[in-house]
């Protein structure tokens, strides 16, 4: 097969020198790439600028992506009808900077047009706004692809994640959504329509997505 695998964060600049990113190492889609390797297939990964894992990365192609909107416009350069699989497993962020005001200290809003935004100048108000969402995306560009999609949670419980990760895959025509994360609880579930199957671990977890994409 040949698979596309996303990790790590995107980032989205407030100026030339500050940003709004997420936590995320990209341990996990890299790991999940060099075992899709492994195993024979072929693996594009798309990795954030900002991933704190660093390994030798084996597969065949690595692309390194910083913001939203970097990311979409590799896959979308990527949808040419040859992909089998993609994995979108990217902590991409919810939110990008608008407008950026300064308040002085008798009251008065300015707002910042460009450069570096000065902290001396007094309080900062940032607006932020809602970053497209690329798993929604995805069916679009790849329309014959397995697509497998992720839904970290910090909030919640092992029911709510998996109702999301159903949700996910209903409003975005995904194929599958990984389940992990504090709310979710130690390992990862494997959700399709019809059901949830618990993985104890990434092994498990990689040895499952592959079965299921190659299905």
């Amino acid at each position: 097969m040949r698979c596309i695998v996303t990790a790590g964060p995107t980032y989205e600049p407030l100026d030339k020198v500050r940003r709004l990113t997420n936590f995320s190492s990209g341990r996990l889609g890299s790991e999940l790439g060099e075992f899709l390797t492994a195993r024979g297939h072929e693996v594009i990964l798309l990795i954030g600028e900002q991933a704190t894992f660093h390994d030798e990365r084996k597969v065949h192609a690595v692309e390194t992506f910083t913001t939203t909107s970097d990311l979409g416009d590799r896959l979308r350069r990527r949808s040419d009808g040859s992909v089998d699989a993609v994995f979108h497993a990217a902590a991409v962020s919810d939110f990008k900077f608008g407008k950026i005001w300064v308040r002085s200290a008798q009251g008065d809003l300015t707002e910042m047009q460009s450069g570096k935004v000065s902290t001396r100048q007094g309080t900062l108000f940032a607006e932020l706004l809602p970053t497209a969402k690329i798993i929604a995306k995805l069916r679009q560009w790849f329309p014959k692809s397995r697509i497998v999609g992720w839904k970290f949670e910090v909030d919640g419980n092992h029911s709510t994640v998996i109702a999301q990760a159903e949700k996910q895959i209903a409003d975005c025509a995904t194929d599958a959504c990984v389940a992990n994360g504090p709310a979710y609880g130690p390992g990862f579930g494997l959700v399709r329509a019809g059901g949830c199957m618990h993985l104890a671990d990434s092994p498990g977890l990689f040895e499952a997505l592959e079965e299921f994409v190659s299905g």
